[in-house]
């Protein structure tokens, strides 16, 4: 209970980031942006998050994850207010930019303080990532009846208001304490952390971990559309996905075991690639609802892994930049997937598209399985 607020904000924040999902592509077609206008207001915000998050990792270790959180949870509220005022694409981008600056900043923070919590790491990993996945639902689907009933300043409001609630609630969360640095700039904790095998391990499972959410942030919608099920169905289908993830964090979280002999990257890894590359197979509701419940799942089991991983293999004073690190592997699938699905899509189909895509996470998971021993060399375990 003493951790309570932490885990509040991290609900809230992440509320937040759900109704993003809904309220600013609508928006931004009512302001009669362009197809190709809206897809620059995503596509191009991920490369810039890539950059700032590992800015965000190194001052989470100068300043404290609890800091940054505070920070984030103010840029999400003006960003908020941004999108309220914007009349155009480059308001809409630059209130983007802002959040995508809070989302860069709240990853390697909270991920740092959960990993610093008393008791179990993987309980207490497990029960952030559950809340986040849970705060993304509510949003996402309470978004739709702020706007069908109070139209779009009110679900902006609802968003700043999200942010000054997480403010709040940080200020009441506790925060390991941390000391800055001796000597060496602000991101003089990367030169180390880059030379050991182990982080570039760990990014590659959070590449494969990331896959069922940037395919449900793009594909996953249209190969529903392209099998004939509307839009409600498809949401609530696709919700199925955080459900499984949600799953993972709060019954499986204590049995997953970092270290070269475990066998957690491989079943988690066969889940993701299995059930992407069987979704076309069976498109009746009830197998596809499986799918997407077992991608969720083994999304969120890989995740821990690489949380894990991350978290017992870095110092302390070096926790943030660590799981800034290993966050690259995120932003890096968010980015190319729907790149990957969209080239497949058009010159294949679809259908195929999800095939070949299954095809090449099988290929990427055993790469990753047979990378264990190296990352892992030279390590006490």
């Amino acid at each position: 209970m003493n951790h309570l607020p932490f885990f509040l904000a991290s609900f809230t924040w992440n509320y937040g980031l759900g109704m993003t999902y809904v309220v600013v592509p609508l928006y931004a077609h009512q302001l009669g942006l362009s197809g190709a206008q809206i897809g620059t207001l995503f596509s191009t915000p991920v490369l810039i998050q890539m950059a700032v998050n590992l800015a965000g990792g190194a001052y989470a270790d100068r300043v404290g994850g609890r800091r940054m959180m505070l920070v984030s949870s103010l840029l999400m509220a003006l960003a908020a207010l941004g999108f309220l005022s914007a009349q155009g694409f480059w308001m809409l981008l630059a209130g983007q930019v802002v959040m995508v600056v809070s989302r860069a900043a709240f990853w390697p923070a909270t991920w740092s303080m959960a990993s610093e919590l008393p008791g179990e790491r993987s309980v207490q990993l497990g029960r952030l990532n559950s809340v986040t996945n849970l705060g993304q639902i509510v949003g996402t689907g309470s978004c739709g009846f702020v706007m069908a009933f109070a139209g779009y300043p009110a679900a902006f409001a609802v968003l700043a208001g999200a942010g000054i609630a997480t403010w709040a609630l940080g200020l009441r969360s506790r925060g390991a304490a941390h000391k800055a640095r001796q000597g060496g700039g602000v991101f003089a904790a990367y030169r180390p952390l880059l030379r050991e095998p182990i982080i570039y391990y760990a990014v590659m499972c959070a590449y494969l971990s990331a896959l069922p959410t940037s395919l449900s942030m793009s594909f996953y919608p249209l190969l529903l559309e392209h099998y004939g099920y509307g839009d409600e169905a498809a949401g609530l289908l696709i919700a199925l996905r955080a459900v499984g993830a949600i799953s993972a964090g709060l019954f499986a979280a204590r049995w997953v075991t970092s270290g070269p002999a475990s066998a957690w990257p491989i079943y988690a890894g066969l889940t993701v690639a299995s059930s992407v590359g069987a979704m076309p197979l069976m498109p009746a509701a009830l197998p596809t609802a499986t799918l997407l419940l077992l991608a969720g799942l083994g999304s969120g089991l890989m995740t821990l892994y690489f949380q894990i991983t991350i978290s017992e293999s870095s110092r302390v004073e070096q926790r943030g930049s660590a799981m800034a690190l290993g966050g690259l592997g995120w932003g890096l699938s968010h980015f190319s997937t729907p790149l990957i699905m969209g080239f497949l899509a058009d010159r294949y189909g679809i259908v195929a598209g999800f095939y070949v895509l299954g095809a090449l996470g099988l290929c990427f998971m055993a790469a990753t399985a047979l990378s264990r021993r190296w990352a892992f060399a030279g390590r006490r375990r």
